[in-house]
């Protein structure tokens, strides 16, 4: 009885901070109709101020206490709604998502480039350890009283402001209807950053509770995920609802704590399933709560546009990809070749989020994850040979792309009916228990019946060998780069001409309107399922080869950050292009980690301002995807529409195609370094379209209209708009297949 009373009581506190950090949550999403996934960096950081401020300087606690929450978190909660969230009003769901994504890596990012992570800071609770007292012959710190008193004011004060007073109804309706609202009296703006002031305290409030609680230790990565976990809370009361959202708080806090209490010690994979306990939660809660219509999520007219090339076209830039990379390869040395290969492999990854999200406006947050299973299913079955004449064969890769496929299509088959945000926190759900449950397992075990050892993680690591179909070894780095470009190109023309097929133009029709897809007589569960294991399988192969471009692989290779930071730099890119996927994965695999060391390495040589900038460079990734808003179609469309005049400014584009053939030939025959070619590079790149605005400027005018006269890409017939109106006699087939010259795509 003793033990069950101690863990009650253990998991009552830790069910209060869920139940706090997922009020705020609840609040903002009520209010603003997006969810702040940034609510757990948030807690993190505020924690680490509070730290800062309490053992750092040696600030009284409640000094520390008063700025961190009432002064800090509220302005930077009520800072981000005016200077990001505001701007996302009709922006795709993935749009609102990717941004509070980013700043959740921006703010980890921050807080690790302010808080060296080598550094072990300690927090203790308050009033110290000795501070407790007895309740019914258990020990309860002063710590877990406060935790949960707060949990019981912050629920009622809650309750009150909603139900009660005329600000809380106001905030309530700033979502419903903003417009109405402001015609009333109302300020949807002010209503909305107040709304977020409160999240904001309330995620440090959880922040600086929590982290006693969980050991005293302080960990950016554990912090955020911890605070996460409450996201599950927050599901249970189907965002709006804060009764069931502490009911919910405080049954996941329980039950992680009756885990620790009364699973066998035998049974190895307790512990983690206690950790992916909250997100096991969430993905059960998601499927049987009933799925109402998200708030926020108000049919208008968003303002994502992609170019589709036609096949030509793709064809054409295909070819030219590879001539490039093969140019490349003259020049690089082994080192770049092999980060580039692993560049290239995540834009393979990348392309499944293309064709996932870009093309059926499905939602996949954790693609990485699919890579994990596909390369765990080829190390442990796909193998040939021992030692350094180990290789992947052919028969090794099938098999985790086809295993990787299988596995996506059984997480679809649950979520078939869940759309928007609601299958977004279920592939974040999935992301998180493969970190935490299937990875994470580097124990070796007896199987029964087989009788013997076994591991998922042998030791912590993989190590993934070259891979050898017949003939060709992949294992000299310029065979595989050219190897991995050209799968990326097949996969990227092959995605295109689907896109122009009558599935894809389903698909399409699909992401603008499920209900008139289904009116119209197509199988939404065909659809997705269909979709959704193609996007597997396609991410299960760039999973295998980036594994084996990596060498050996690690838990970590594969958390659900990496995946975060994949999705992200592919939406900036431009999610619905192929070209976004290639340039979302080259940053992501290789671009800005070759930055920062280009930088570290100049400061280690230099000193000077160089390492503030390779600091800066941590954070640009997630600051690059908070400015999203501003453009939510990717940055793609931008690098088209500006070069686009070039191409009838034929003599400035002949000009800087000369400059850099002859910077390359120099490079070639040594006379310049390669850091000097790619300064070159990137000087010709950004000072072609000044030059031409300088020296013709005729060509720069807007007059030629978008999908006119242009270079390739531009020049495509098929444009992303809404559909023109049937023509008399059309078919409701016609009408969703679209014309000969192309497929109707649209925003509802």
């Amino acid at each position: 009885m003793h033990l069950f009373l101690a863990y009650t009581i253990a998991g009552l506190v830790t069910g209060a901070v869920y139940g706090i950090a997922a009020s705020g949550l609840v609040l903002t999403y009520t209010t603003s109709g997006i969810f702040n996934f940034a609510q757990g960096a948030i807690a993190m950081l505020a924690a680490y101020a509070y730290w800062q401020f309490r053992y750092g300087w040696n600030w009284p606690a409640p000094l520390a206490l008063i700025l961190v929450l009432l002064v800090l978190a509220p302005l930077f909660g009520a800072g981000l709604h005016v200077g990001i969230m505001r701007g996302l009003r009709n922006t795709a769901e993935i749009t609102k998502i990717v941004v509070t994504v980013s700043v959740t890596l921006a703010l980890i990012a921050l807080a690790q480039w302010i808080w060296n992570p080598t550094v072990v800071r300690n927090d203790i609770p308050f009033f110290g350890e000795s501070a407790k007292f007895k309740v019914l012959g258990v020990y309860v710190t002063d710590h877990e009283a406060i935790a949960v008193g707060a949990a019981v004011l912050v629920a009622v004060g809650l309750r009150f402001l909603f139900q009660r007073m005329r600000t809380g109804v106001a905030m309530r309706a700033v979502v419903d209807n903003p417009a109405l609202l402001e015609m009333n009296g109302g300020r949807p703006e002010r209503l909305a950053a107040i709304s977020w002031a409160l999240g904001g305290a309330l995620a440090a409030l959880a922040g600086i509770l929590i982290t006693p609680i969980g050991g005293g230790t302080l960990d950016v990565t554990t912090l955020t995920l911890l605070v996460l976990d409450s996201i599950a809370a927050a599901m249970f009361g189907r965002l709006r609802s804060l009764p069931r959202t502490f009911i919910g708080a405080v049954v996941l806090g329980l039950a992680s704590n009756y885990v620790l209490a009364y699973f066998p010690t035998t049974w190895e994979w307790a512990s983690n399933f206690r950790i992916s306990l909250p997100m096991i939660t969430l993905f059960v809660v998601l499927l049987v709560l009933p799925q109402d219509r998200l708030r926020g999520a108000v049919l208008s007219r968003s303002r994502e546009r992609f170019r589709v090339p036609s096949l030509s076209t793709a064809g054409l830039w295909g070819v030219i990809l590879i001539a490039v990379v093969l140019l490349l390869e003259q020049v690089m040395t082994t080192e770049a070749i092999s980060s580039l290969t692993i560049g290239m492999t995540f834009a393979i990854i990348a392309l499944s989020l293309t064709l996932l999200t870009g093309y059926a406006g499905e939602i996949n947050l954790a693609p990485l994850s699919l890579g994990a299973i596909a390369t765990i299913f080829v190390f442990h079955l796909g193998l040939s040979g021992t030692g350094l004449h180990q290789r992947i064969t052919i028969g090794g890769i099938l098999i985790g792309v086809a295993l990787a496929a299988v596995i996506g299509g059984l997480i679809a088959l649950p979520a078939l009916r869940l759309r928007g945000l609601y299958l977004a926190l279920a592939t974040l759900a999935f992301g998180v228990l493969v970190s935490d449950m299937v990875i994470s397992d580097i124990t070796p075990h007896i199987l029964p019946i087989f009788h013997t050892h076994f591991s998922i993680f042998t030791n912590g690591a993989l190590n993934i060998p070259p891979i050898k179909i017949g003939s060709l070894d992949l294992a000299a780095p310029k065979a595989f780069l050219t190897t991995v470009t050209v799968v990326f190109a097949v996969i990227g023309i092959g995605l295109i001409a689907l896109r122009h097929s009558p599935y894809g133009r389903r698909l399409t029709a699909m992401k603008d309107s499920p209900a008139a897809t289904a009116t119209l007589g197509q199988n939404l569960v065909k659809l997705k399922l269909s979709v959704f294991v193609l996007s597997a399988a396609i991410a299960g192969l760039g999973g295998i080869l980036m594994s084996s471009a990596s060498i050996s692989v690690t838990p970590n290779t594969y958390i659900i950050f990496v995946s975060l930071t994949l999705v992200m730099l592919t939406v900036v890119g431009g999610i619905g292009n192929v070209a976004g996927a290639l340039l979302g994965g080259v940053l992501a695999g290789c671009g800005f980690l070759a930055i920062t060391s280009t930088l570290q390495n100049l400061y280690s040589a230099h000193g000077g301002p160089w390492l503030f900038l390779a600091n800066f460079s941590t954070v640009t990734p997630a600051l690059i995807g908070v400015a999203l808003g501003r453009n939510p179609s990717g940055s793609i469309g931008q690098i088209v529409d500006g070069f686009a005049p070039l191409w009838r400014a034929k003599p400035v584009l002949v000009l800087g195609i000369l400059l850099e053939v002859t910077a390359y030939l120099l490079d070639l025959n040594k006379v310049m370094s390669n850091w000097w070619f790619v300064a070159a590079t990137t000087a010709i790149f950004l000072g072609l379209p000044l030059l031409g605005r300088l020296l013709m400027p005729g060509a720069f005018t807007p007059s030629v209209p978008m999908g006119g006269a242009g270079p390739p890409l531009l020049a495509s017939p098929v444009l992303e708009t809404r559909a023109p109106l049937a023509p008399s006699g059309a078919s409701s087939g016609q009408l969703l297949m679209g014309s000969e010259g192309g497929p109707i795509s649209g925003h509802p």
